[in-house]
């Protein structure tokens, strides 16, 4: 069986004007390569472009990433392009944090186990010590960091670490019941997501599917976006929702917004470790498949 060619992703996004699509499929086709996936978007709003070519080489010939590099730079400057190369063969680090509800943890787990999300977990953090068995079944370090609102530097300081430790590409607050510093949340910028359900700002603290319920609500849903010093409003990625109606008793909803989180967010960890998206001020643009 022929091996399958190793693939590349060059994402880019520059000032609109006439040229920029060709600038980098030509440079591509001179240089002998095939384009797999193409994704293009220009903001007439904010006169910007975005760009998103998956490639691969169709001889044997090893790829030069420092030469791609320099050659495409010569081009991609004379637009004023910010421009990213990765590999598809790179398995993004994926930290995971965690308090106590598992279903967010055991969806990503059961996809990083099957090769559905080709990433590596280092580590697992929480608040909590109820799901360090979880992760010992995985083979994954599992770090309990209890906190208070006295030990919140010191704690922050120690999942810092670890992140810093393990080289992580991303974090993800999988149903972290925590609010981050707003230093934790600089450092993280673009870099950590976070899922909620969706009845938020309408229904905020405890019990919110029995807020709902008594509200009668239709529609459930979640949102996944990456972390903002403005609490749970950072630039959106991923949002899902399905309609409900009076069948619904509050465990019925909250079991739906279980479901709805988990599919949210294992699309947005795709969607980053796919180099998908584009930070666009407070909003993003995704190159969904």
């Amino acid at each position: 069986m022929k091996p399958v060619p190793q693939t590349h992703i060059i994402t880019a996004d520059c000032p609109s004007r006439p040229g920029t699509v060709d600038v980098v499929t030509r440079f591509l086709y001179e240089q002998g390569f095939y384009i797999n996936e193409i994704h293009s978007f220009d903001d007439t709003a904010e006169d910007r472009f975005f760009i998103r070519i998956e490639f691969r080489s169709d001889t044997e010939t090893e790829f030069n990433r420092e030469n791609f590099c320099q050659e495409f730079e010569q081009r991609a400057g004379e637009f004023e392009m910010q421009w990213q190369l990765a590999s598809s063969s790179y398995k993004s680090k994926v930290v995971i944090m965690v308090s106590k509800h598992d279903h967010c943890l055991n969806d990503l787990l059961y996809r990083y186990r099957t090769g559905d999300l080709d990433i590596e977990i280092p580590a697992i953090i929480s608040n909590h010590p109820d799901l360090k068995e979880l992760a010992k079944w995985h083979g994954i370090p599992y770090y309990h960091l209890p906190i208070s609102k006295e030990t919140k530097p010191e704690q922050e300081a120690k999942v810092w670490q670890i992140i810093q430790d393990c080289e992580a590409d991303l974090v993800v607050l999988a149903r972290y019941m925590q609010v981050l510093s707003s230093d934790m949340c600089e450092k993280l910028a673009g870099k950590a997501i976070n899922i909620h359900h969706s009845l938020l700002p309408g229904f905020k603290g405890a019990r919110p599917y029995y807020q709902a319920y008594d509200r009668g609500i239709k529609l459930v849903g979640a949102t996944a976006h990456y972390v903002s010093d403005d609490l749970d409003e950072g630039p959106i990625i991923s949002q899902g929702v399905e309609t409900v109606d009076h069948c619904y008793y509050p465990q019925d909803l909250a079991a739906k917004g279980r479901d709805i989180e988990c599919l949210t967010l294992s699309r947005a960890v795709r969607c980053h470790i796919e180099h998908r998206i584009f930070m666009h001020g407070k909003k993003t643009v995704v190159f969904s498949k």
